[in-house]
């Protein structure tokens, strides 16, 4: 139960709600009924229309910062002009003000970034608009780029502690010595795999111990009882955004080769990105427009009842030019737990959930031939997936609940100090 008085986790997120992140929204959700007080603080605003159910169980207060350069100045010194806004008499006066604002400049011209700019004077924006009366006494940022240098930077003008949970893009897209800097300053750090785990803590600072906790589902939204045998034509099934990390590429000239071969299967894909219209060009390239479709992003809701039409889950995660690469895909844990089997890849994190031959196939990414053998393996022999099946979901139950993994978090937030209401 949540005390009206108790102190208040601040839990800044790039972007809230998003469609594509319910792992923290569940994560915000769990804490709360743990007792924990949370105050949301997005770097966004929401770009769907739309969100799932579990949101309207969320009571946090939602802050939203100013999300351009000029947006910061704006909201902080009533003028988008930098000199006339920090020499404005109404500041002036206020030595503490001053002195982060000093900070700030300082910063400035250390880094000469326009994006470091904005992440200060967010944080200003934190600590002038938001701190005040809030009972905050913590800042959480989720992700290790942008969201934990606004954390990292309140915390700078403020005095509170920081800390933050790393996933995978911000871990892999940023220099190490930048993540190294960030975890030697917070309090602790999460992430989300024992790959990620893995390689913070050989570039972590000695003694700053790194905590890993699974995202984990609810496995309450996830049960099936549907047959494991299947029989032509086959229901193939995709959730991803159109991202180069997700492989779609690789999965799609998988399905040519099966069609190519004669088995006959539809094939769905749920979302969306960047990469859409080159994606959906791919599609018709290889001839498969008649096999397949695209439905959009959609909510939790009608996606569960495409799990339970689907006879195979494929995802061909892969790193990016850039290093993007993902952690553990949700979608492989609900597609297991929903009596889909799954094909996938063996990047980062993916085999501590998928156990090769034993709880679904892994292939090496990009490896499309491969891709194709162990589609039709799954969805031809029927034995395999009698086995395979209840494995895979025994394994979800082992090492994917999120009700555990929520309480090993708020045992790790009461490690440093931060408890639940009595």
């Amino acid at each position: 139960m949540i005390n009206e008085n108790q102190p208040v986790l601040a839990m800044i997120l790039k972007g809230y709600p998003r469609i594509s992140e319910t792992f923290i929204s569940n994560e915000i959700r769990l804490l709360e009924k743990r007792g924990v007080k949370i105050h949301i603080i997005s770097m966004r605003k929401p770009r769907e229309d739309f969100t799932h159910k579990s949101i309207s169980e969320i009571k946090a207060k939602v802050s939203y910062l100013p999300s351009t350069l000029e947006g910061c100045l704006e909201e902080l010194f009533g003028s988008t002009n930098h000199d006339a806004g920090l020499k404005d008499p109404r500041y002036g006066s206020d030595q503490e003000f001053t002195q982060r604002i000093d900070k700030i400049w300082e910063n400035f011209r250390e880094t000469g970034s326009e994006a470091s700019f904005k992440h200060m004077l967010q944080a200003e924006y934190i600590v002038e608009k938001i701190l005040p009366g809030s009972d905050i006494f913590h800042i959480h940022a989720h992700f290790a780029h942008s969201p934990t240098s606004v954390a990292r930077n309140a915390s700078k003008l403020s005095g509170l502690p920081f800390s933050f949970t790393a996933h995978a893009k911000d871990i892999y897209t940023q220099a190490p010595e930048k993540i190294t800097a960030k975890i030697s300053e917070a309090k602790f750090a999460v992430t989300c795999t024992g790959y990620n785990c893995k390689y913070l803590e050989e570039i972590a600072p000695e003694g700053k111990p790194i905590h890993k906790v699974y995202h984990g589902i609810d496995l309450r939204l996830f049960t099936s009882d549907k047959e494991y045998s299947t029989s032509a034509p086959y229901e193939i099934f995709t959730v991803a955004r159109f991202t180069p990390k997700k492989g779609l590429p690789t999965v799609f000239k998988a399905l040519k080769t099966l069609a190519d071969r004669g088995i006959d299967f539809a094939y769905k894909i749920v979302g969306d990105g960047d990469d859409r219209d080159s994606t959906l060009a791919l599609i018709e390239e290889l001839g498969l427009s008649d096999r397949c479709t695209w439905v959009g992003t959609k909510p939790h809701e009608e996606v569960l009842e495409l799990y339970r039409t689907a006879d195979l889950f494929a995802l061909g995660c892969e790193i990016a030019e850039n290093g993007d690469r993902d952690g553990i895909p949700n979608v492989l844990a609900e597609s297991m737990a929903m009596s889909v089997p799954v094909v996938a890849t063996t990047v980062s994190g993916i085999p501590e959930l998928v156990e090769n031959g034993k709880t679904g196939i892994l292939v090496e990414p990009g490896d499309y031939l491969a891709m194709a053998d162990a589609m039709e393996k799954i969805l031809t022999d029927q034995d395999l997936r009698q086995v395979m099946i209840p494995a895979a979901k025994k394994k979800v139950h082992d090492i994917f609940d999120n009700r555990y993994w929520i309480n090993i978090l708020a045992d790790v937030y009461e490690l440093y100090g931060i408890k639940a209401s009595d």
